[in-house]
């Protein structure tokens, strides 16, 4: 039965621009750099405020599509190993993120994880949560955690700290390429 918040209908959006975000907080904690390095950090604000409205938007559902992608990489990867992802990974991510109270505030976090358990059953993310009304200003940071922290899960589970990154850059290539 096809549900109104089936992929196949919602927007890919930005996704090269989310995963740029997502790529460079990656690379800035790997590098042991807790807080943004404010030249990276001036670059990142001056490219989110060139964007628009219409920019914005695009890049909001580019970074549901990211956190799509990755719960369905995440769900495979489990379900190989007769593992349920919901179990495994949406505790994980509840514990991450209230450990972050400065970047994903506690009354996001129930949003965040129901979010991803949209994504981990095969629903879009972004159809989803537009079931609930607009995206708040609150919700950008726990957002951008949550695709964060995703990536970095698989960057963990792989071994390689650059896999997540790589796996949507030849995602979006191959797509171009059809």
């Amino acid at each position: 039965m096809s549900s109104s918040c089936d992929p196949e209908y919602a927007p890919a959006g930005d996704v090269g621009g989310a995963l740029m975000v997502i790529d460079s907080r990656l690379k800035a904690i790997y590098d042991g750099k807790v807080d943004p390095d404010p030249e990276q950090r001036l670059l990142m604000d001056q490219y989110l405020a060139s964007l628009g409205p219409g920019g914005a938007q695009d890049l909001l559902d580019g970074a549901c599509t990211l956190i799509y992608m990755f719960m369905t990489w995440l769900r495979k990867a489990h379900e190989d190993h007769d593992k349920d992802v919901i179990e495994y990974v949406v505790p994980n991510l509840v514990a991450t993120m209230r450990t972050m109270p400065r970047s994903v505030r506690p009354e996001a976090i129930p949003t965040m994880a129901a979010m991803v358990i949209a994504a981990g059953t095969g629903l879009s993310p972004s159809l989803w949560r537009r079931q609930y009304g607009e995206w708040t200003d609150e919700e950008m940071n726990p957002l951008e955690a949550t695709a964060f922290l995703l990536a970095e899960h698989i960057n963990r589970i792989t071994g390689d700290r650059d896999y997540a990154t790589r796996m949507i850059t030849n995602a979006l290539s191959s797509a171009e390429q059809d």
